[in-house]
């Protein structure tokens, strides 16, 4: 590739504007054993002064943006009481606008899912509810440390369906002591609800949790990995049996609901955000707030930047992150496509590596696409690192 053409590609890259939003929601009731994302637990005395904080970061953005999807996570947006989430919504709101048909999702715990809230929820725009349910077994939500039952999940379902958003549904495989009939009734008891939407994740061990110093010291132990395997090849054919369509790694979605939010993500678009630990990718630099809570208040509320670090990715930096989204999706990567948009060819940055996984049947080629097969689905996680690697 010549030096103008590079110029011209990254002139390309760095003047697409985001039309995506993420906000951080750092709060919730209990930290559970499994997680290791950015949050606090017990310390809703921080709450009036995060949405200051939000309030302040946001407006480093000038004039309100026009996006097409909004996503506030977390941590649990549903654990701020009902006064304060109006609050953020409408500071949230303030600054993105969503465009007409946009989406506008919020995560949920099942037991946050009142009226009030979902009246909250309907007034500001949202349209798109995502539960963590993780299991209706109650072994199992005992397992996870989770503070609802199947009852709570049905009764949330209930309540967002009745107020017309959208619901996804997250669920959680290869937990201690699940049993292959456990697992199957979940994903039963998940479809019985009719949701737009499925999320399966099989349990991870994240050191610095309480679940990785449990593992290590023996108390809790995990299933075996040709069982989880098999959970996970037991969701994908039932949910498709079901009329789910398998779109990416984990998720699962009816005919036309799939959560747009992500796949800005998989397809390597530009997006905003804000909140403690979240990170963006604005004009070819992706940049991580500080994860400490506290730290990102402080440096907020005292007019500093909330920023921890900061990379701006080179053309092929950018190009491999692509190629490692995009293969995250049952699709694949259109090999025509990808140059057009990246100026590198999928063969280029895969080299000994692609051939590898092609070889051992992890990826194929179908026509100018290249994706995972079923083989390849069950280990992609190992493979994104070669992809990756230059």
């Amino acid at each position: 590739m010549s030096g103008s053409e590079w110029k011209n590609r990254e002139a390309d890259r760095r003047g697409k504007t985001p039309r995506a939003a993420y906000v951080h929601v750092p709060f919730c009731r209990h930290r559970c054993g499994y997680c290791n994302f950015t949050l606090v637990a017990g310390r809703d005395d921080l709450m009036p002064e995060y949405v200051r904080a939000i309030e302040l970061e946001l407006a480093e953005l000038g004039a309100p943006r026009e996006v097409d999807t909004v996503f506030l996570g977390g941590g649990t947006p549903t654990h701020l009481p009902p006064a304060m989430l109006t609050n953020l919504l409408q500071v949230v709101g303030d600054r993105f606008e969503l465009a007409t048909g946009g989406e506008f999702s919020v995560e949920a715990n099942p037991l946050d899912v009142t009226p009030d809230r979902i009246d909250r929820l309907r007034a500001a725009g949202v349209t798109r509810i995502s539960l963590g349910a993780q299991s209706f077994d109650t072994d199992k939500l005992r397992v996870l440390e989770r503070d609802h039952d199947a009852v709570a999940i049905r009764s949330a379902v209930d309540l967002a369906r009745s107020a017309g958003f959208h619901v996804a549904i997250d669920l959680i495989f290869g937990v201690p002591g699940e049993s292959p009939e456990m697992w199957r009734r979940d994903l039963e008891d998940a479809i019985a609800l009719q949701p737009d939407h499925l999320s399966t994740y099989g349990l991870t061990w994240e050191k610095g949790t309480s679940f990785w110093s449990q593992r290590q010291r023996g108390i809790l132990l995990p299933v075996p990995e040709d069982q989880e395997a098999d959970a996970y090849e037991l969701a994908i054919d039932y949910l498709s049996s079901r009329g789910f369509e398998h779109y990416e790694v984990s998720n699962f979605a009816r005919p036309g609901c799939r959560c747009r939010h992500n796949e800005a993500y998989w397809l390597g678009d530009p997006f905003w955000a804000a909140g403690p630990g979240a990170a963006r990718f604005v004009d070819g630099t992706r940049s991580i707030n500080h994860r400490s809570v506290t730290t990102y208040l402080k440096r907020v509320l005292a007019g500093e930047s909330p920023i921890a670090e900061s990379e701006h990715l080179s053309p092929e930096d950018a190009a491999r992150e692509r190629l490692v989204f995009g293969l995250r999706r049952l699709e694949g990567v259109d090999r025509n496509r990808f140059r057009m948009q990246t100026g590198f060819a999928v063969e280029s940055l895969g080299a000994e590596a692609l051939e590898r996984f092609l070889e051992q049947g992890f990826l194929a080629w179908h026509d100018s696409r290249l994706a995972l097969t079923r083989r390849g689905l069950l280990v992609s996680d190992s493979i994104w690192a070669h992809l990756l690697r230059t």
